[in-house]
């Protein structure tokens, strides 16, 4: 299953004549709301790699959106989900019980911080539902109302999570007014910084400045039941913070009695060598929201909370789906995949991708910066060759003329740099028999399944270097 000198085989213009004939019948049909980055139509899928209904085969660096976490169709996921279908497809866990789901919940717990006897777990269907859970659990657990969230943030498109979500414009226009009472603030980016300082001189005011700002001014802190996060930002360009900043969140939150969400629906399980992104600096959250690779690709999310938040009585909120048995029988073969081996596997060569990247970046200078944990890792292009990225400050001085000394800039007021060639990148990649996607408004993600080797990260980064070449 783990190929090494496997290299992609494009065997026809892309896309190919039997993939032009699947994507017209789709897009005939299918809403034009979905975003196809590259014309790809699969056919299967085996560990990392991917054969079109044409027989190009590719590697995969995507892993259907940081899902596949085992890999494609992994033989033990398989058989799990094969043997619980035989036994039961469905039954609601709203209304009944069944072992698969109440076995997945006590293992949940076990990785909570809190521990297992102190952890409740609700299941969905979706990231997005998750939070949607953790939104409202978080209102009902407090009694308040309002919501603290971050540019560039992604936590869903249903209407709550929507809410929260601040990633692209596009997902936002035509759905307002969204739910009231939610305030976006920086993330902890501090290759552009948003309030022009440098870290660690900075004091972490990112997180300082909510308290002498935010809640001083404008949203009082009594009033906001969370605060939600990504413990490494997704979306929003796979945004590591820096040392101390989650642990300042932590301690601002608790000063106000103000809940701590960690999202962890991409950056959890496994994906960044730990289980949950937050292990990394020992942050307790009160709420972790969990989907993507919980289940190696079956529909399966969870909202795990603190034992003693979560009394909401029965009705209170509730599903029909999630927590299906053959999703929960999934994701108990993927966890002891990832407890055995892959988490393992995912720093080991997590590492090897960022040393190859960072010799890359000194190769090609129009990568501005290599960040990440685990085989969650993003490189961002700058414009500029040589030459640090423009803070948010800068770049409007220099488009507007206007002096903006002391004017506080956030994220979403300031331009992506060299998207175009990013995007130039994961074109030709995917020519090449790559699969990659960007994130942020100009980086590169790299969020391959967890049993990649490092003999398929030299075949990427062998392609990766012909894409740069061919597109300097």
């Amino acid at each position: 299953m783990l190929f090494t000198q496997r290299k992609p085989n494009i065997k026809t213009a892309l896309p190919g004549p039997k993939a032009q004939a699947m994507i017209a019948r789709d897009e005939a049909y299918t809403s034009p709301s979905y975003t196809r980055d590259y014309p790809l139509a699969v056919d299967h899928g085996e560990g990392c790699w991917l054969t079109d209904v044409d027989g190009n085969e590719f590697l995969d660096l995507t892993a259907g959106i940081a899902v596949c976490a085992t890999g494609h169709s992994h033989p033990k996921v398989v058989d799990a989900v094969t043997e619980q279908a035989k036994k039961l497809i469905h039954m609601s866990g709203t209304d009944f019980f069944y072992g698969p789901m109440g076995e997945l919940a006590e293992r949940l717990a076990d990785t909570a911080p809190w521990g297992k006897h102190g952890t409740r777990v609700f299941f969905t269907n979706s990231g997005t539902e998750s939070v949607e859970a953790a939104f409202k659990l978080a209102r009902y657990a407090t009694g308040r109302k309002r919501m603290v969230a971050f540019q560039g943030a992604f936590h869903g498109r249903t209407m709550g999570s929507l809410s929260l979500t601040a990633s692209k414009i596009t997902q936002v226009r035509g759905f307002t007014p969204l739910v009231p009472g939610v305030t976006h603030v920086p993330y902890g980016y501090c290759y552009r910084c948003a309030y022009n300082l440098k870290y660690p001189s900075c004091g972490i005011h990112c997180v300082w400045t909510l308290d002498e700002n935010l809640f001083t001014s404008m949203c009082p802190p009594d009033e906001v039941a969370a605060l939600i996060v990504e413990p490494i930002q997704g979306e929003g360009g796979y945004v590591v913070p820096p040392p101390g900043y989650l642990e300042a969140l932590r301690e601002l939150t608790q000063k106000h009695g103000i809940l701590l969400i960690f999202d962890e629906v991409q950056s959890g399980m496994g994906r960044t060598g730990k289980l949950w992104a937050h292990e990394h600096w020992d942050v307790q959250p009160d709420i972790i929201t969990s989907a993507k690779g919980i289940a190696s690709g079956m529909p399966l999310g969870a909202m795990i909370a603190r034992k003693e938040l979560m009394d909401w009585p029965p009705g209170s909120h509730a599903t029909t789906f999630g927590g299906n048995p053959v999703a929960c029988a999934a994701a108990l073969a993927t966890l002891d995949l990832l407890e055995s081996e892959l988490m393992e596997n995912a720093t080991t060569v997590g590492s090897y991708l960022v040393e190859k990247l960072h010799a890359l970046q000194k190769k090609y200078p129009v990568i501005g910066d290599v960040r990440g944990k685990g085989l969650m890792v993003g490189a961002e292009l700058i414009e500029e060759p040589n030459t640090p990225p423009l803070t948010p400050r800068e770049e409007i001085q220099e488009e507007t003329g206007e002096d903006l000394a002391g004017v506080s800039i956030g994220r979403d007021l300031f331009p992506g740099r060299n998207a175009t060639r990013r995007d130039a990148i994961v074109q030709l990649a995917f020519q090449k028999g790559l699969l990659l996607l960007g994130c942020g408004r100009n980086a590169l993600r790299f969020s391959p399944p967890l049993i990649v080797t490092k003999g398929e990260v030299d075949v990427a980064m062998d392609i990766l270097d012909q894409c740069f070449a061919e597109t300097a």
